[in-house]
């Protein structure tokens, strides 16, 4: 008797192998376009103001005279930078936290699960909010914010599948031979969840990516003259008659960049 081969189904390859493409092109945008055009995101020339590409800025100008591919290109870096290091904290965190949980039960058990309970019943844009008004407009608070958000998805798909696993017979026998908690973690355990929070994790970066976003958008967020998303696109949204490619320019990177992790995340078929 053979063991099954697992093969992914065509159309999930293929929206991962889409979603790969795009997730691609904005960090190309964003790392490798101002080595190919060379440009300063926060410099200013009226004279410019809202007029069109030019070789010196492909996309053109804000109202403000800045090259919205310089400012989008930094944006780019800054909004996925922080994402990332809020679910790297937010995934530690709830890994840690919900191992623990299931190897110990009891009160250690129940009171992690309460408190994650309870940060779960708050919107999380309101936990963002309230970390933003102690540190206003900062990349610090923002990745605070979304950690303390984002470590309850990963604790608790970390505390189901671990307890699961801690029950099986393979764990039992690999107790009963000796091995240690780190052994059990590194051959059991890990292998079990590893998918589980490779997909949490695309989906993570994409929700911080948005709450960052939609925060610029309603003035809650960075900082004017900070080059980030939400706040490209509200501060262009009042000439979207004069220069609709300058207002299109961040939503399409946007939509591209949460498409392309939405997919990435979604189609993790085998």
């Amino acid at each position: 008797m053979t063991d099954a081969v697992m093969i992914p189904r065509p159309a999930g390859l293929a929206l991962r192998w889409t979603g790969a493409a795009l997730v691609a092109a904005a960090l190309v945008l964003a790392l490798i376009g101002p080595l190919a055009v060379p440009g300063d995101p926060f410099a200013q020339s009226l004279i410019k103001a809202l007029s069109g590409p030019e070789p010196a800025a492909p996309l053109g100008y804000d109202h403000l005279g800045r090259s919205i591919f310089h400012r989008l290109a930094a944006a780019l870096r800054l909004s996925p930078a922080i994402a990332m290091a809020a679910v790297l904290t937010a995934g530690l965190a709830g890994l840690g936290l919900g191992t623990w949980a299931a190897a110990r039960g009891g009160w250690t058990d129940r009171i992690l699960t309460i408190l994650a309970d309870a940060l779960l019943a708050l919107p999380g844009l309101l936990l963002v909010l309230i970390v933003l008004a102690i540190v206003p407009g900062t990349a610090l608070g923002f990745w605070a914010g979304l950690s303390l958000v984002l470590w309850v998805e990963f604790f608790r798909l970390t505390r189901a599948a671990t307890r699961a696993v801690l029950a099986s017979p393979a764990v039992q026998a690999t107790r009963l031979l000796g091995f240690g908690p780190v052994y059990v973690f590194r051959t059991h355990i890990w292998p079990e969840i590893a998918p589980m929070m490779l997909t949490a994790a695309a989906f993570g970066t994409a929700t911080a990516i948005m709450a960052i976003a939609a925060l610029g958008f309603v003035h809650v967020g960075m900082r004017a003259p900070t080059p980030e998303l939400g706040l490209m696109m509200v501060e262009l949204l009042p000439y979207w008659r004069e220069a609709p490619l300058a207002l299109l320019s961040p939503v399409i990177a946007t939509f591209a960049l949460l498409l392309g992790l939405t997919l990435l995340a979604g189609s993790r078929d085998t």
